[in-house]
């Protein structure tokens, strides 16, 4: 098949309309119903593809609506590639400029918690830093040190309590009214098997993305001081040791 038959063939499978110059079937030359079969097929397979991947996404907006607006997204957005891993990496834009969920301001962070939870499965294996490893480190030193973090680990930052909403709907917690709309920003990792999503004390995602940008650690803490006063070192490092979100330090 010629990359131009190629072409007209995705742009067939992308738009309702008739079969592309050039496909036959070997009982007729324009196969319209079979044609209209597979581009159903194709639409449908993407469509629970994404499903798979914001599950919570579905179950908070309903499975005809997430249909319809995967079916838009499909649309604006064909794969790149035949592994799907990662197809669904545009939606949170996507969702945030689609006017039929603009009543759903938190969902395109939600989208986005469940996108970094999809690359925190997929990431390499790294053994977690332990703790440990900082023991024979002389205090005078640690001020100076890089951390390197674990390549599973993702930040999300949200103006509204997406950790709360997405572990409420994902079953992590009892599902519930909230008592209070605050912004939540979440820590994605894996350091095992298990994906683990936490909800970082303040100023926690401040500091994660100063060290990610190769920061040392005064720095990163004057950084996370700036983003909210209220950052507490012990707190946040005892955290992310425990959520082995560090792999290596320098």
């Amino acid at each position: 098949m010629s990359i131009a038959m190629q072409g007209r063939f995705v742009d067939a499978l992308r738009e309702a309309g008739g079969v592309p110059g050039g496909v036959t079937s070997w009982n007729r030359p324009r196969p319209e119903r079979r044609f209209e079969v597979y581009r159903n097929n194709v639409a449908f397979g993407l469509s629970r593809a994404l499903a798979q991947r914001f599950p919570v996404t579905e179950k908070l907006v309903g499975e005809e609506f997430f249909a319809g607006m995967a079916h838009a997204f499909i649309a604006a957005h064909p794969p790149c590639s035949p592994l799907l891993l990662a197809y669904g990496d545009e939606l949170a834009e996507f969702v945030a400029e689609f006017a039929p969920a603009a009543d759903l301001p938190y969902l395109p962070d939600v989208i986005r918690l469940e996108a970094a939870r999809g690359h925190a499965y997929h990431a390499a294996d790294v053994a977690p830093l332990a703790p440990a490893a900082l023991a024979e480190m002389p205090p005078e030193r640690l001020a100076a040190l890089n951390f390197e973090l674990h390549p599973a680990l993702n930040v999300v930052r949200s103006a509204h309590p997406v950790v709360t909403i997405w572990a409420m709907n994902a079953g992590e917690m009892p599902l519930e009214p909230l008592d209070a709309w605050n912004a939540e920003d979440a820590l994605i990792v894996r350091p095992a098997l298990h994906v683990l999503v936490r909800r970082l004390p303040a100023g926690g995602a401040a500091f994660l993305e100063a060290l990610a940008a190769g920061a040392a650690l005064s720095a990163a803490v004057e950084l996370a001081l700036a983003d909210d006063p209220h950052f507490d070192l012990t707190v946040n490092l005892a955290g992310a040791f425990e959520a082995g979100a560090f792999a290596a330090f320098h």
